[in-house]
């Protein structure tokens, strides 16, 4: 079994086999004193020969990517995942705090490679086609997530500070933010809509996940937030 290592706000975690290592409020990684947090959420173990990332909470989900953010995964509670790439990104958040760290793993399993097309003032990760002003949006809900420099927490804003940030009314922004929910959850990603066709009141936090760890925006469209950039 290789050695594992957790990069969580610029400290390394080493994690050797036999190991069993659990993250959370109150954990062999402590994440932050926040009470949304179980005390221990995820855990990290290995089995068969192979390291797993679990989530032993009741409540909170995480979003799991490989390093190129081709590949994409909801980890539920009680929910497991193979750790086969040699690196992988993971986001959660609890309350209105978003939560990232990266795993390394000495070996590599499987590669993955990403397909990126840019024109027109849209970008497109294979299968999804965002306007500006969809972009805008998500990247003014994750400013405080894609400003980090190392791994760590950042804050995700209210429908109403985003609004603002943008220059928008709230009406705008939430009808522009129904829409980018609804595409999504088109081709397929969880937790953007509730049950029976309702919302869910974690949207805002589970759409920042999914753009960041897919790379559907990075740092370089924090340039989408100043003044004059195109709406579309």
């Amino acid at each position: 079994m290789t050695v594992l290592t957790i990069d969580y706000c610029g400290e390394e975690y080493r994690i050797d086999s036999p190991g069993d290592f659990s993250i959370g409020r109150d954990s062999d990684l402590s994440i932050d004193d926040n009470p949304y947090l179980h005390r221990r959420f995820l855990r990290v173990f290995d089995e068969h020969g192979m390291w797993w990332l679990a989530n032993v909470g009741t409540l909170l989900t995480a979003t799991v990517t490989d390093g190129t953010g081709g590949v994409q995964a909801w980890l539920a509670p009680g929910a497991r995942l193979p750790i086969v790439f040699e690196t992988m990104h993971v986001m959660f958040s609890a309350g209105p705090t978003t939560y990232d760290f990266t795993i390394h793993n000495a070996d590599d399993l499987y590669s993955t490679s990403r397909i990126l097309q840019e024109s027109g003032g849209s970008t497109t990760i294979l299968p999804v086609t965002l306007t500006t002003s969809q972009r805008q949006l998500i990247v003014a809900l994750a400013e405080s997530v894609l400003r980090q420099q190392v791994p760590g927490r950042g804050s995700v804003p209210t429908s109403a500070d985003a609004a603002a940030r943008l220059g928008w009314s709230l009406t705008t922004f939430n009808r522009k933010l129904d829409n980018v929910c609804d595409k999504l959850d088109k081709l397929g990603v969880a937790g953007l809509r509730g049950g029976a066709g309702k919302l869910a009141t974690s949207r805002r936090a589970r759409l920042v996940e999914y753009a960041v760890a897919t790379h559907l925006v990075g740092a370089e469209d924090l340039a989408l937030l100043e003044p004059g950039a195109t709406e579309t």
